[in-house]
Formats: structure tokens, sequence, C-alpha cells
């Protein structure tokens, strides 16, 4: 479909993509007698699987049209990358069909293409003919590519000779500022230093918000919470769930909890459920009510009647709160099912945080039991401040003799 009918600019339709472990043929030898046997119906199809072989992407489809910001998150090996070196051709479907309409600008392994013994500018050049633009496109961006990146002192010296850094500020400028019709991200948002990093990601912003389609993969959740209209979660080269960024990333963080070794522990206290019971998104400063329930195993010790409840900023991963059930007021049963309401205050900055729920033991130091968690949304309020989070801080002037004096 083409843009005009609003049909998708990026479309992958029931794709497979397999892959061999190790080298399945390592000479002329192995090659020639797998070939003839595939030829004479002896051996595997090619959209089936040999012994040697895997799914690393199994029946996928999703579609992205402009205006549109598809995320993909998902552990390593679930077959992120995978889905990307396939819309940009770098690899090809087993089975199935994927395509981009447009120029495709893709930030993945930003520095790869360059020449080392060609210079800055040369290296520009290069990078944009590769990449379709003509020439006096590239002459027109030059100076915005070569002022993004921060090295206007050293573009004409051989790029071998550029700290890893000047490449990757280098190699994003030129993939970020080639008017694409399509934009196809993988992990780029880490180039650079701190300062770069907050720079990149407002260009990604401005050209998310400026209605191309958009494929973004990125262990970054805060990241994929901001700039995706909806998101994939893959597991294992399949979807394991599919709608909104936060919806998603909490499926996410739910996976990796359950995928937890030390959720295999036995403990007299299981966890049945968690649920936000406040509306989202929730305004910084303002109060949010959850629920939780389950089971404490009678006869157990006071030590397994008690839990902790965990706040982690999803952005960086960051534990910025944790307290046991006890000093949050709640002293469960000795035996039974018990249901507790929880009240936090999110004295923090905006962003996406992660509520846990986790049986600690103090003498292995570790969680025996992993409980479910929720996701909740902080988005500007009542309070104002810049930092992690609001410390409810309090000031006044105090007199001084000259300010006296000066009163009369």
């Amino acid at each position: 479909m083409s843009e005009r009918n609003g049909g998708p600019r990026i479309a992958f339709e029931q794709v497979w993509k397999k892959f061999a472990r190790g080298e399945l043929h390592d000479s002329l030898r192995d090659l020639v007698p797998a070939t003839v046997r595939r030829l004479a119906g002896r051996g595997p199809a090619r959209d089936e699987l040999s012994g040697e072989e895997f799914w690393a992407v199994r029946d996928v489809s999703f579609e992205v049209r402009p205006g549109e910001a598809l995320g993909i998150l998902g552990p390593n090996g679930a077959g992120k990358s995978t889905i990307l070196k396939l819309l940009t051709r770098i690899l090809v479907p087993t089975r199935g069909h994927c395509s981009i309409t447009g120029r495709a600008g893709a930030l993945i392994e930003v520095a790869a293409g360059f020449h080392p013994d060609l210079t800055g500018r040369e290296n520009v050049f290069l990078q944009g003919a590769i990449l379709g633009m003509k020439r006096r496109e590239i002459r027109s961006r030059f100076d915005e590519i070569v002022a993004f990146a921060e090295i206007e002192s050293f573009i004409d010296t051989p790029v071998k000779r550029y700290s890893n850094g000047m490449n990757a500020r280098l190699g994003f400028a030129i993939a970020a500022y080639i008017s694409p019709d399509v934009l196809v991200i993988d992990e780029v948002l880490s180039v650079g230093d701190l300062r770069f990093q907050e720079k990149a990601f407002d260009r990604i912003q401005e050209m998310c918000t400026s209605g191309i389609p958009v494929v973004l993969v990125s262990h970054q959740l805060e990241r994929i919470a901001s700039l995706c209209t909806h998101a994939l979660l893959l597991e294992r080269g399949r979807v394991a769930k599919r709608g909104t960024p936060t919806e998603c990333i909490e499926a996410y963080l739910e996976s990796a909890r359950n995928s937890d070794p030390a959720a295999a522990h036995m403990s007299g206290l299981t966890f049945d459920a968690l649920s936000l019971e406040s509306s989202l998104p929730v305004r910084s400063g303002e109060r949010a009510h959850f629920r939780l329930s389950g089971t404490v195993a009678a006869g157990d010790d006071a030590a397994s009647r008690d839990f902790t409840l965990r706040v982690r900023a999803l952005s960086t991963g960051r534990l910025i709160f944790s307290a046991s059930a006890r000093e949050c007021g709640a002293s469960l049963p000795e035996g039974g099912t018990f249901e507790v309401d929880v009240e936090l205050q999110f004295n923090v900055a905006p962003g996406v945080y992660g509520l846990e729920l986790a049986v600690w033991d103090a003498e292995t130091r570790r969680d025996v039991v992993s409980g479910p968690g929720v996701t909740v949304r902080v988005e500007d309020g009542a309070l104002t401040f810049s930092g992690t989070s609001h410390l409810l801080p309090r000031a006044r002037v105090l007199p001084t003799a000259k300010a006296a004096g000066a009163s009369r």
C-alpha cells in the first residue's frame, strides 16, 4: 500500500528465519553432498530444520504506518536484532515476506561502514552515497552532520585516528540526517558520553514525532515507553505479547522475574496477584494504590510471613525504594490467604517505574521467592524539580543585620 491511503511503510508478514549452530558446511567436500541430497529430495527442505538448525524468528507479523513507532523488546537471543537485519535486507527470510517502502534510515552499528583511511569528510560522502543520497543532498546536510557530531576540527583527519566516541558520533549524525522515509534503530542510544546520548535521544524523538514510521529495539525500557506508540515482546523468536509499551514492559519484567532461579525456591509465603488500583498516568507527587494477595502456610515462623516491596526506575534498572511489609505497617496472618492494600506517594521524576514483590532471605542475602510486579507511568504533576526524587524541601530566608538596617 502507499502512504497516500495510509498503508504501512514497514510490513512484516508471517516471517520465519532459521540459522545453523556452528558452521554447517566448512568445506566444499561437505557442501557438495548436502546440495545433491537436497536436489534428490533426501535432505531437509529450505523451510524445514535439520538437526543442526534452529528458528531465530518464528511466525512474526507486524506493520508500522506513518506516525507510528513500534518498540521491540525481549531478552538476549529473543530475535530482536535478527528482525532488524531482515527489515534492512542484511538477511532474507526463510519463510514469509518483509518490506520497507521508501528510503530507510538504519541506526544499526552506526560506524561499521567507515573506511579507516578516508577522512571524516570523505566518509560522510561515501556513507551518504551508499544510503542512496545524491551529492547535492549530502552537501546540503554536511554542515548539520558535522556540527551534530561535534568533530569540526577533525573532519579532514582519517577516521582511523578517531576515538571510538568520535566514530560513533559521526556515524550517528550521518544516519540521523539523511531525511529517511522510515527509521530503524538498534541500541544506538548509548553512543558517546551522557550529554551526547541525550542529544541523540532528542534527535530521534524529533524524527519520531515528524510522522515517519519507526522501529526501535532497545534494552532501555524508558526509551521504549517514551518514543513508541505500540510494542512487541519477543521470547525465543516468537511474539509473546503485543500492545502498548507499558503493557509489554510489564510483561517483560514479569517474564524476567518468573525466569529467575530464585523463584524456584520453596517458601511458606506465596503471591497470587498484584494490581494497580489507581488510574494511569500517576502525577508526580500523587499517591498510587495497589492491592496484592497471597497465601501463608500455617506453622511458618514470623520471618516467613514478611515480604519486600521494591520500586525500580525502569530507565536505569536502579532500585529507588525498598521496604518490608512490616515496615509499611502490614503484619500477615499466621496462616491462610491474605489481601494487602499498599499506598505509595510517587515523589519522583516523570518516567516509568516498576513495583516488585519478593521474599528476602537475610541469611543467604537473596530472594527466595520472586513475586508479581506492575508498571507505573509517572508524568509531570504538582511537584516541579530536577533529579530523580523529590525530598520535600523546606527553606526560609534568615534575617541579617545588613538586611535589618536596610529595612529601616
